[in-house]
């Protein structure tokens, strides 16, 4: 049976732009030794830009989102001079996604949806997830693929705001179609490194005065994040912990360190057994139903500002892990994925999800967490619909029965929510950016010499 290749990777920016040279030495790095280039690339981003250029989006975005395209044009040509073409960018707030396709492969992308929902301050995107979901042709049929980059709650005490945060977006992550006139447009070749006109659209797309939206020429019913037949991939900075509370002054001396003895007291797997993401995953109380590969690489976060300035030195095995001392080290960059449902399942093993590699790829100088990718391979054959039998027999399946109900005013709050992100935007932009503060200058030195016109006009 023949395979797609999926390639995900999920990187907290820290806000800076990245370096494209450096990046892309390292951005294949969980591919298998002389495997082929991956079909999909998927590129799953939090804290992508400060939060003015984030909440205003469009152009705003481009020099950080400019760089990603760059690094995927070097690393496509080191890695058999593949070619990628950007499908589709989206970003919530600070959180973003970035779907590339090999070149000559665009024209399998049968359809496309796109999602987005604010988990942070008053629902706004600073925290937040954002969706696609693509139908990727397969003969005369499709195979739905749903990939999801997400960013939840921080602090080692908020677990269970990261929980609350998880169902928030599983409630109200609706996907909604890209008209077909805006897919031929995403899917036309294009040089690798120019960006696609989705890196300047606006956030929420526009509607006219009935309050349809103007792409409204392909209207498939809307979905969640869970449908039977689709593929699920969750990346994102998830904030899962290994300590409900703050490290002391000393706990510091305890953190891992580098040493392939695994019963070395500060060989990383003792404190990834206080992980809080699995057991409360495997206890149905966030990222229901998804599997996530066996770690085996350090904690992702959080790294020294040392740390950062030596990263172009960074050694897993040699040396020395400059932490953070105010935080504990954690796994908070992860890649879960959904299995094949039972009525697809099979005991041939040419038709199951393999995880080829899952491995944290070296610290980059512009961030204190290390960027997390996962590499599959997933059958090239369509999730079927369940026949009313299975189906009864799989009704607890998290496909058929989602562990919440999609919220009926998801759409309205997240009008609403952008509406306060473009307030916040333009404050955060006048008041925290030179080019802001120079807008706000001018404006006053305008506002005085206008007046001091008027006031010399009405003396005369």
């Amino acid at each position: 049976m023949s395979v797609l290749s999926v390639y995900t990777l999920t990187y907290n920016c820290g806000r800076v732009p990245i370096a494209p040279t450096a990046f892309s030495t390292h951005l294949f790095s969980a591919l298998p030794p002389r495997s082929p280039p991956p079909d999909i690339l998927v590129l799953c981003l939090q804290e992508l830009a400060p939060i003015s250029y984030s909440f205003l989006g469009g152009s705003y975005l481009i020099p950080y989102l400019s760089p990603f395209h760059h690094a995927v044009s070097i690393a496509g040509q080191s890695l058999d001079k593949a070619s990628y073409v950007n499908i589709i960018t989206r970003n919530v707030g600070m959180t973003a996604i970035m779907i590339f396709v090999l070149r000559d492969q665009t024209s399998q992308v049968r359809w496309l949806e796109t999602a987005g929902v604010g988990v942070g301050m008053q629902e706004m995107g600073n925290k937040g997830a954002v969706g696609v979901k693509i139908g990727w042709s397969i003969q005369d049929s499709t195979l739905d693929f749903t990939f999801v980059s997400a960013h939840l709650a921080p602090m080692e005490d908020a677990l269970e705001r990261r929980n609350e945060d998880w169902k928030n977006i599983v409630r109200r992550l609706v996907f909604t179609p890209v008209s077909p006139t805006t897919l031929r447009q995403k899917t036309t070749q294009r040089l690798p490194s120019e960006p696609s006109p989705s890196d300047t659209e606006p956030l929420l797309p526009s509607s006219s005065p009935d309050g349809k939206s103007v792409e409204s020429d392909s209207i498939p019913p809307m979905t969640g994040l869970y449908t039977p037949s689709s593929h699920l991939v969750l990346s994102g900075d998830l904030n899962y912990r290994t300590s409900t509370t703050p490290p002391t002054p000393t706990t510091h001396l305890t953190f891992p360190q580098p040493t392939k003895d695994p019963s070395a007291p500060q060989h990383y797997s003792h404190l990834l057994q206080k992980d809080q993401l699995t057991p409360e995953r495997l206890a149905n109380r966030t990222c229901h139903g998804l599997s996530e590969a066996p770690i085996s690489f350090p904690p992702t976060y959080k790294y020294s500002d040392k740390a950062r300035h030596d990263a172009t030195t960074f050694d897993d095995e040699q040396g020395h892990w400059e932490w953070s001392k105010h935080r504990y080290p954690s796994w908070c960059d992860r890649v879960l994925y959904l299995d094949l449902p039972p009525w697809s399942a099979s005991n041939n093993e040419d038709h199951k999800i393999k995880v080829q590699s899952y491995k944290a790829l070296p610290l980059m100088a512009t961030s204190d967490h290390r960027p997390v990718a996962c590499s599959f391979l997933i059958p090239a054959e369509p999730i079927s619909e369940p026949t009313g039998e299975q189906e009864e027999e799989a009704k607890e399946d998290v496909r058929l029965a989602p562990p919440f109900g999609l919220d009926p005013l998801w759409k309205e709050k997240r009008e609403a929510a952008r509406r306060k992100e473009v307030v916040v935007g333009v404050a955060a932009y006048l008041g925290l950016t030179w080019e802001g503060r120079g807008v706000l200058v001018a404006v006053v030195v305008g506002a005085l010499g206008g007046w001091a016109i008027v006031r010399s006009l009405l003396e005369v």
